[in-house]
């Protein structure tokens, strides 16, 4: 039996979906884990990104900075993690780990969307006496949106495919199914999981595709 044949079986088996340890159970922990992390990434990074670029102080440090962490690999900071005195709080090495991996793209496209505010609009809002929170959440916020929005969809797609490292600090998700069939050495397990998580990114991925497509018209014409 071929590993096609083999994965295709292990699918199309009831019992690999039911239970603690079946799909249906750790897609739930993978969404979960997926929505917490990138509800904390977008609390931290989109104010400070939001901020810098509508006064246009600190933000390229900020973004630099961020930047930088692309190059450290979330395993890495999950080992680190794990061995400093945060270890021992559940699951939150991952989710810092994970919160840290999502923020770049958050920040730098926020970023980048309100310093590309027209300045003309940003003067013309400043000429109708609006205070600089008003500007910024009237007039830049809006405008931004579909850079801001796109820098939450990497961040989501990102976090999809990263989350499977919670297997490795003993949490659940789909990682889960893969580390299982790492241990047993069942070839088919782990392709069944990887492709698990690759349609669940491209589920997200679609997600905010059609949110776009069915976004406002000004959101559109700003976008273009």
């Amino acid at each position: 039996m071929n590993t096609l044949t083999a994965t295709w079986d292990w699918f199309t088996s009831a019992a690999n979906w039911s239970g603690e340890n079946g799909v249906w159970h750790r897609l739930g922990e993978h969404l979960f884990l997926t929505l917490v992390c990138l509800a904390l990434s977008c609390a931290l990074a989109l104010p400070v990104a939001l901020v810098l670029g509508h006064l246009g102080k600190g933000g390229a440090l900020a973004v630099n900075l961020a930047n930088i962490g692309r190059a450290v690999p979330t395993f890495a900071v999950l080992v680190l993690l794990l061995l400093s005195p945060i270890g021992t709080y559940g699951q939150w090495p991952t989710i810092i780990a994970l919160v840290l991996f999502a923020v770049p793209p958050l920040l730098t496209n926020a970023y980048v969307g309100i310093r590309g505010v027209d300045a003309d609009v940003v003067r013309a809002a400043r000429g109708m006496g609006m205070t600089g929170s008003q500007m910024l959440l009237r007039v830049e916020l809006p405008l931004a949106l579909p850079l801001v929005l796109t820098g939450v969809r990497v961040a989501a797609v990102q976090l999809v495919a990263t989350a499977t490292v919670a297997a490795l600090a003993g949490g659940g998700g789909l990682g889960r199914i893969i580390t299982a069939g790492f241990n047993l050495a069942s070839t088919p397990q782990v392709v069944a999981g990887a492709v698990l998580v690759a349609l669940f990114a491209l589920v997200v991925e679609g997600v905010f595709e059609a949110a776009q497509r069915f976004a406002p018209a000004w959101a559109k014409e700003s976008a273009g």
